[in-house]
């Protein structure tokens, strides 16, 4: 089949763009039919199943995971209660306010 894309209007280029995207679509859905057809009998004949191999979530898209932060070490502890600490970062806790307008420095209670 020739399409002449040059003397097509606009409208017949979004149309053919639009059944060509839908054609491709289909054509990776079978693909993917087959594949996943074939992948489950060669898994089979290990005795295994697709999902074993490549773990509960393979029928579901990956999700990309948040890196986790690793804790800050405190920074400061609480003169009066040492199991009170903080990391420095982030709004001061009132023990270290207190502190500080009773006329302790900072390097007074670094840890």
């Amino acid at each position: 089949m020739v399409f002449d894309l040059k003397s097509m209007s606009r409208k017949e280029l979004e149309k053919l763009a639009s059944d060509v995207e839908k054609s491709l679509e289909k054509h990776r859905k079978k693909d993917l039919k087959r594949i996943r057809q074939e992948m489950e009998k060669l898994a089979a004949a290990h005795g295994v199943t697709v999902e074993d191999i490549l773990g509960s979530g393979a029928t579901a898209k990956a999700t990309p995971k948040k890196a986790v932060k690793p804790k800050s070490a405190p920074k400061y502890a609480d003169p009066a209660d040492k199991s009170k600490t903080w990391t420095g970062k982030g709004r001061q806790p009132e023990w270290f306010k207190s502190a500080i307008s009773a006329g302790k420095t900072p390097e007074s209670m670094a840890v």
